[in-house]
């Protein structure tokens, strides 16, 4: 290196201290005081050390698992210690710093995290590490009212629907037993001494039509009675007869069965018939037949009974704790064990006023169409009748009522995370819902979901209430 190359790098020296000492003066250095390891969060960023005793240890992969004393996983790792410090609070803390709004909030006392009945009035934490939870005096300006932040809210599924008006259905269920209307029953039978010439040809279970000809019937009275009808209208022709006579002669054929048409016959005919012809009585279906040609026929003898079950009855039997529910012209729906997949659709008739003395049950009795014939006697059926009323009333979901036995609660939405506690009287419950009597009332809104968490913190800040008035009163 020659003199000139020398007398270039010192120039440059100078010129470079120059510059430092100029920067120097202008701006103010801070030399760091320790080493990189040393430096803060910020700068390195590890954690905060953790300080307190270990409270427990965690797995150190992460998996959900712990123990209360030192342990190695299957790979020989190390379980992490817990230290009191860390954060194991469930609570939602506000950000730092955070300004209140309408005001500083005044903090009334502390009270323990898991319930437990302890208070301090200083911020203090439990034996788990866990911080005191913060109860301000703007918090007992209703003592029923609790309020739960928007995030805890949505953590445990708070739901809610308003109390409304609406037809409430109890179903009450029994079994049935399908019967007859009686009033809808006939039995043929002569009211005179007679032998039965002949037969129609109906078997039992024939359908026979009003008027269709059963049978012919000889009869001496019944031939002696139409003889004299016979006679007045003759004389009649005449002149020499009174309608008084000719009505006491037909009224004897009426007091002998004979009906209008058979007698309107005799009187075009003017002639006594050898045989007269029975008419069947009504519609329906021939459910006995004890007639046969040329048999001998007593008064009252039962010939035939013919039944019209275009109506038919089912008989059920309700238990006596659900008697109050059923008043006649309640809607019912009959599923025969034939039919199970067919409803039929009837009402209640009445109300039998008896009870079995073995079984504890009223009879209730259902008047049901049968247009098709489907249903017969004797058949088995479940009844379900749809018991209440048609009159709406308040009612809220089932889930929203607390049943303690003793007392009923309902939880009551208010708002912005503010709910109350009330004691309610219900009524009777189907579909679901339950009709509510007093407590709420419609439109309100009451808790369906999640309400025993809100109603144990209800009963955990009555209790805390309650011990701090009785320190209070010390």
């Amino acid at each position: 290196m020659t003199r000139r190359h020398i007398i270039i790098l010192l120039g440059f020296a100078v010129v470079a201290a120059s510059l430092a000492w100029l920067v120097e003066g202008r701006f103010k250095w801070v030399t760091p005081t320790g080493t990189l390891g040393d430096a803060g969060p910020g700068i390195s960023g590890k954690a905060p050390a953790t300080t307190g005793r270990i409270i427990y240890y965690r797995d150190p992969d992460g998996r959900p698992a712990y123990s209360s004393t030192p342990k190695k996983t299957s790979a020989g790792k190390d379980y992490l210690p817990v230290r009191a410090s860390e954060d194991v609070s469930f609570e939602e803390k506000p950000p730092a710093g955070a300004a209140k709004r309408g005001g500083e909030r005044r903090v009334r006392f502390y009270r323990h995290p898991m319930g437990l009945p302890d208070t301090s009035p200083v911020p203090k934490k439990d034996e788990m590490g866990m911080d005191y939870i913060p109860v301000y005096e703007d918090e007992a300006e209703n003592g029923a009212t609790i309020t739960i932040s928007p995030g805890k809210l949505q953590k445990t599924g708070v739901r809610s629907e308003p109390v409304q008006r609406r037809t409430l259905s109890v179903p009450v269920r029994a079994t049935g037993r399908i019967d007859f209307d009686p009033r809808r029953i006939s039995i043929v039978s002569l009211r005179f001494e007679g032998f039965i010439e002949s037969v129609g040809k109906f078997a039992e279970g024939d359908y026979v039509r009003k008027g269709q000809t059963l049978m012919r019937v000889y009869g001496p009275n019944l031939s002696s009675a139409a003889a004299e009808y016979v006679a007045v209208l003759n004389m009649r022709r005449g002149g020499g007869i009174d309608a008084q006579r000719l009505e006491g002669a037909k009224r004897r054929l009426v007091n002998l069965g004979l009906d209008e048409s058979a007698i309107a016959v005799i009187g075009r005919a003017r002639s006594v018939p050898r045989v007269i012809a029975w008419p069947a009585p009504q519609d329906g279906h021939v459910l006995e037949r004890a007639a046969t040609n040329g048999m001998r026929a007593a008064p009252g003898d039962m010939l035939f009974r013919i039944v019209d079950h275009s109506l038919v009855w089912v008989l059920a039997d309700i238990a006596e704790r659900d008697i109050a529910l059923i008043q006649p012209g309640q809607k019912v729906d009959v599923r025969p064990r034939a039919y199970p997949d067919r409803a039929f659709k009837g009402q209640v008739a009445l109300i039998y006023p008896h009870l079995n003395m073995e079984t504890r049950t009223a009879r209730v009795r259902i008047e049901l169409p049968n247009p098709d014939g489907l249903l017969r006697g004797e058949m088995y059926a479940d009844v379900e009748i749809a018991a209440g009323g048609n009159e709406k009333v308040l009612t809220a979901p089932e889930s929203a009522v607390i049943d303690t036995g003793k007392r009923q609660v309902a939880i009551v939405d208010k708002g912005e995370g503010r709910f109350e506690p009330r004691e309610v009287k219900i009524g009777r419950r189907g579909e679901g819902f339950v009709e509510i009597k007093s407590g709420v009332s419609e439109n309100e809104r009451v808790v369906t979901a999640a309400n025993f968490l809100i109603d144990a913190e209800s009963n955990l800040k009555a209790a805390l209430r309650a011990l701090d008035q009785g320190e209070a009163g010390k």
